[in-house]
């Protein structure tokens, strides 16, 4: 039983991971919609966010499980990502 719960545990933290980073690329596209920026710009700011996104995520799944990519981690960044995704969705048409 506590392998199950250290599973779990992962997950969370995944979801958790999924929802940070898609907040974090909402509030780049808010700061795009306040302030023009050229398309080289816009390039530059991806590439950092995705290099950004890349490490954070490395660091996540070495802390919580050794390097080793689990399939529940990435599922848990997927749904985390898709529910903040729906939050903010809901909260804009209200």
């Amino acid at each position: 039983m506590p392998q199950i719960r250290g599973e779990l545990v992962i997950f969370l933290v995944s979801v958790v991971t999924g929802i940070m980073l898609r907040l974090v690329y909402r509030s780049i596209s808010i700061f795009r919609q306040l302030v023009e920026h050229s398309l080289f710009i816009i390039g530059i700011e991806d590439i950092i966010f995705w290099f950004g996104a890349a490490l954070y995520v490395f660091v996540q799944i070495y802390h919580t499980s050794d390097g080793s990519i689990r399939w529940y981690f990435i599922l848990g960044l997927v749904f985390g990502a898709f529910f903040c995704e729906a939050l903010i969705r809901r909260f804009q048409k209200g």
